[in-house]
This record gives structure tokens, sequence and C-alpha cells, in this order.
């Protein structure tokens, strides 16, 4: 079976898979979480997408979340990139940046949350908005949020080709108030394997064995 390789959204950490990690052991499947450059400090997306696949180790399926969906589509260029599972995740298109997908959609939850420091290159969210936005429906690690590199978000990936060549499932949150569902089902058409899980946008904390559980059954269908 291949390793798991978790990957965080913007401005979140490894920290964020804590407690899917055991429950992903507990289903005979090894898993590690990485954290990507630009935790603070500006960083480009290549150079998130280098490390990412700099650091792989063996045969993986990468799960991507929310933001992470650019990482994990730009690193399946790797031989050792055998699947890819998005967590109410990005599913970029070639061209188009994630800022601008977010904003070509009607709604747009984010807006009037960021807190932008262009002199360093990185944003935050504004604190008062980020529980309701990520935690209003488990433990508020809001404290836990680092400032985040700003160019990842301003830049597209040139190619997914082979991205879609490979097994993709997608895992929708059909209470997230960041990346709004609809939003979320539109990304994911074409998708052979989808779920839904009840809750926001953070199911490693709200629902860490259900989300497992479906990254298990994903698994299971890539062969």
């Amino acid at each position: 079976m291949f390793e798991v390789v978790l990957v965080h959204g913007a401005c979140h950490g490894a920290w964020a898979w804590e407690r899917v990690i055991p429950a992903l052991a507990a289903l005979g499947l090894s898993a590690r979480a990485v954290d990507l450059p630009g935790r603070g400090e500006a960083t480009s997306l290549g150079a998130q997408v280098e490390a990412l696949v700099a650091g792989l180790r063996a045969p993986s399926v990468l799960v991507g979340h929310s933001a992470g969906g650019f990482a994990i589509t730009g690193a399946a260029v790797s031989p050792l990139v055998r699947g890819l599972i998005y967590v109410c995740g990005y599913m970029p298109e070639a061209g188009r940046s994630l800022a601008e997908m977010r904003r070509g959609w009607e709604q747009r939850p984010l807006d009037g949350a960021f807190v932008v420091d262009r002199a360093r290159g990185v944003f935050g969210f504004d604190p008062a908005r980020a529980k309701d936005l990520f935690f209003h429906d488990c433990a508020d690690e809001s404290g836990r949020l680092y400032l985040e590199a700003l160019e990842p978000m301003e830049t597209a990936l040139a190619d997914v080709t082979a991205a879609k060549a490979l097994p993709r499932g997608y895992i929708a949150c059909l209470d997230d108030r960041a990346i709004p569902p609809a939003f979320q089902a539109d990304m994911a058409r074409g998708i052979a394997q989808q779920a839904a899980l009840p809750c926001g946008h953070s199911p490693f904390l709200a629902m860490p064995e259900r989300l497992a559980g479906e990254i298990a059954g994903m698994m299971r269908g890539f062969g």
C-alpha cells in the first residue's frame, strides 16, 4: 500500500493532521504530514512543489487540504506520486491562480478576512474571523495559524496534465464556511471518486476518523 503524505492548506501546518495520522494507522495505512515552505515568510509555488517532491521517499498518495491542492497537483509530475486526494481543496486549472479561482466564484466568504503584508510577501486571516470560517464546529485552533506566503496564492500552474492522468478523489465538506460547497462540487466535476462529510473547513479536527476512513476507501479504489 502507498504511503499517505498529508499536505496542509494556507496558514495551517503539519499540526492540522495530528489526529488523522493515528486514525489512518488504525486502518493499516502509513501516513505523515509535511510543512510546506512559506510558514511566515515569502516563497513561491514552485518552491513548495519542489520541496514536496524532494521529500517523497516511497510511492505515495498525496492528500491536500484547501490551498494544498495546488502543491499536490504540481507534485504529480513525480513518478512516486500514485494518486491525489483533495480535501475541500482547490483543484487547479492550468493558467489560473488560486486567487483567480476564488475571485471567479460568485460566493466569496473569505472577502474581507485577509490581512496582507505585501512588503513582506505574506498574508494571514483576521483573528476575529478565523474561528467562524475554519473552526465553527470543532476545537478552535485559530491561535495556531501562521502567516502564509502570498506569491503561491497568486501563481498559476502552467500544466496539470500529470495530475489528470492519476487516480484522483475529492472529499467535500458540506458545512464549509471558507470554500462554498457548491464551489467544491464544481471543481470536483468529472472526478470518479467523491465523498462528502457533514462538517466545516477543518474535517481533520471535526471528524478525523471519518476523514481517515474516506481517504482509505479512496485509496482502495486507486488499486
